[in-house]
């Protein structure tokens, strides 16, 4: 029987660090812990899936909190029967102890752990329900008062409209003005539709 144990964070810019402390306490081979970096909408993760590929009968997997295997309601209680039915390994959460499937293997203590697990993978989709909604909410409202997300527009060469006017009239070919300008073929056509868009409104 082998220790594993699953840490999982939403970005690649946020600390993973309290999980690995956690796990740090169990004396797990540093070789046998997975992180992902990535959302928790399913579990199509390299980590996790090379973690599972791994994991044998009678082995223990730890994950620090219900949230960090996923956020995905159904997902996860497929999850959690795929490792523990179809594999056979053992799941501890060290936030909820109950949730631990070494304990309570009666008809009582299992129906207590499913009613847990169901409850708490409730909440992990409902938070992140919750954080996408507040997260449409303040784009929406940053873009109201003018603010622009993505990358910063690239403005066309001076020489733009000239090219634009030479390749119309047919006197030099579209590669030449893709020359001229120095853009490539997709900015060429975004900005080639503002230029238009700009003289029809003069």
């Amino acid at each position: 029987m082998k220790t594993y144990a699953y840490c999982r964070v939403s970005s690649i810019d946020q600390c993973e660090d309290r999980q690995l402390d956690a796990v740090a306490k169990l004396k797990i081979p540093q070789q046998q812990i997975y992180v992902d970096k990535q959302s928790g909408k399913n579990f199509a993760r390299p980590a996790w899936q090379a973690l599972v590929k791994r994991l044998q009968p009678g082995d223990l997997l730890y994950i620090k909190s219900i949230d960090r295997l996923g956020r995905n309601y159904e997902e996860i209680q497929n999850q959690w029967r795929i490792l523990t039915k179809e594999k056979g390994v053992d799941i501890a959460v060290i936030d909820m102890p109950i949730l631990d499937t070494r304990k309570g293997r009666d008809l009582m203590g299992t129906l207590i752990s499913d009613i847990v697990l169901q409850i708490l993978s409730f909440v992990a989709h409902n938070e992140r329900d919750t954080i996408r909604k507040r997260q449409a909410e303040g784009i929406a409202a940053a873009k109201a008062r003018g603010m622009r997300f993505g990358r910063p527009t690239k403005k066309p060469p001076e020489n733009f409209g000239d090219a634009v006017r030479l390749w119309e009239k047919g006197k030099i070919s579209y590669s030449e003005a893709l020359s001229r300008t120095g853009l490539k073929h997709t900015t060429f056509y975004c900005r080639l539709k503002e230029y238009r868009s700009e003289k029809n409104k003069k």
